[in-house]
Protein backbone atom coordinates (compact mmCIF):
# COMPACT_ATOMS: atom_id res chain seq x y z
CA UNK A 1 0.00 0.00 0.00
CA UNK A 2 1.65 3.52 -1.18
CA UNK A 3 2.09 6.30 1.71
CA UNK A 4 -0.10 9.40 1.22
CA UNK A 5 1.51 12.68 2.39
CA UNK A 6 0.45 16.08 2.19
CA UNK A 7 3.07 17.61 0.49
CA UNK A 8 4.21 20.96 1.28
CA UNK A 9 5.42 21.05 -1.85
CA UNK A 10 2.81 20.73 -4.47
CA UNK A 11 -0.04 21.25 -1.82
CA UNK A 12 -2.06 18.12 -2.13
CA UNK A 13 -2.33 14.56 -0.71
CA UNK A 14 0.25 11.93 -2.86
CA UNK A 15 2.76 9.24 -3.11
CA UNK A 16 5.01 9.75 -0.09
CA UNK A 17 9.10 8.68 -0.35
CA UNK A 18 9.87 5.26 0.48
CA UNK A 19 12.40 5.82 3.36
CA UNK A 20 14.03 8.88 4.32
CA UNK A 21 15.86 10.83 1.98
CA UNK A 22 18.32 13.00 4.31
CA UNK A 23 19.39 12.29 7.39
CA UNK A 24 18.05 14.59 10.81
CA UNK A 25 15.33 16.34 11.56
CA UNK A 26 15.41 17.54 8.55
CA UNK A 27 15.10 15.06 6.84
CA UNK A 28 11.98 13.59 9.28
CA UNK A 29 10.44 16.38 8.30
CA UNK A 30 10.56 15.77 4.34
CA UNK A 31 9.45 12.53 4.82
CA UNK A 32 6.67 13.46 6.60
CA UNK A 33 5.47 15.98 4.38
CA UNK A 34 7.35 15.93 1.10
CA UNK A 35 5.99 13.50 -1.85
CA UNK A 36 7.60 11.50 -4.27
CA UNK A 37 7.23 14.05 -7.13
CA UNK A 38 8.27 17.02 -4.98
CA UNK A 39 11.52 15.07 -3.94
CA UNK A 40 11.95 14.67 -7.77
CA UNK A 41 12.04 18.13 -8.34
CA UNK A 42 14.37 18.93 -5.50
CA UNK A 43 16.77 16.09 -7.35
CA UNK A 44 16.67 18.13 -10.68
CA UNK A 45 17.15 21.63 -8.85
CA UNK A 46 20.09 20.25 -6.62
CA UNK A 47 21.47 19.10 -10.23
CA UNK A 48 21.82 22.22 -11.27
CA UNK A 49 23.04 23.86 -8.22
CA UNK A 50 25.86 20.99 -8.07
CA UNK A 51 26.31 21.66 -11.58
CA UNK A 52 26.35 25.42 -11.82
CA UNK A 53 28.15 26.34 -8.62
CA UNK A 54 30.69 23.36 -9.23
CA UNK A 55 29.99 21.71 -5.62
CA UNK A 56 31.63 19.01 -4.48
CA UNK A 57 28.96 17.22 -2.29
CA UNK A 58 31.58 16.17 -0.13
CA UNK A 59 33.03 18.85 1.06
CA UNK A 60 31.14 20.13 4.11
CA UNK A 61 30.72 23.83 3.04
CA UNK A 62 28.81 22.40 -0.16
CA UNK A 63 26.73 20.43 1.72
CA UNK A 64 25.65 22.80 3.88
CA UNK A 65 24.73 25.14 1.26
CA UNK A 66 22.52 21.85 -0.45
CA UNK A 67 20.94 21.60 3.07
CA UNK A 68 19.90 25.05 3.52
CA UNK A 69 18.99 25.25 -0.21
CA UNK A 70 16.75 22.40 0.26
CA UNK A 71 14.77 23.24 3.34
CA UNK A 72 14.39 27.07 1.68
CA UNK A 73 12.84 24.59 -1.49
CA UNK A 74 10.57 22.33 0.50
CA UNK A 75 9.51 24.68 3.70
CA UNK A 76 10.59 28.40 3.10
CA UNK A 77 10.74 30.90 0.21
CA UNK A 78 11.87 28.75 -2.29
CA UNK A 79 15.50 27.88 -3.82
CA UNK A 80 16.28 29.89 -6.78
CA UNK A 81 18.73 28.60 -9.84
CA UNK A 82 21.89 30.18 -9.99
CA UNK A 83 21.70 33.81 -12.05
CA UNK A 84 23.34 32.97 -14.92
CA UNK A 85 21.76 29.04 -15.38
CA UNK A 86 19.84 29.17 -18.65
CA UNK A 87 17.23 26.61 -18.76
CA UNK A 88 18.03 23.76 -22.20
CA UNK A 89 15.56 24.71 -25.11
CA UNK A 90 13.08 21.95 -25.48
CA UNK A 91 14.13 20.02 -28.57
CA UNK A 92 11.89 19.63 -31.30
Amino acid sequence: MTRLVQCVLLKREAPGLDRLPYPGPLGQRIFAEVSKEAWAQWVKHQTVLINEYRLTPVDPKARKLLETEMEKFFFGTGSAAPEAFKAPEPQA
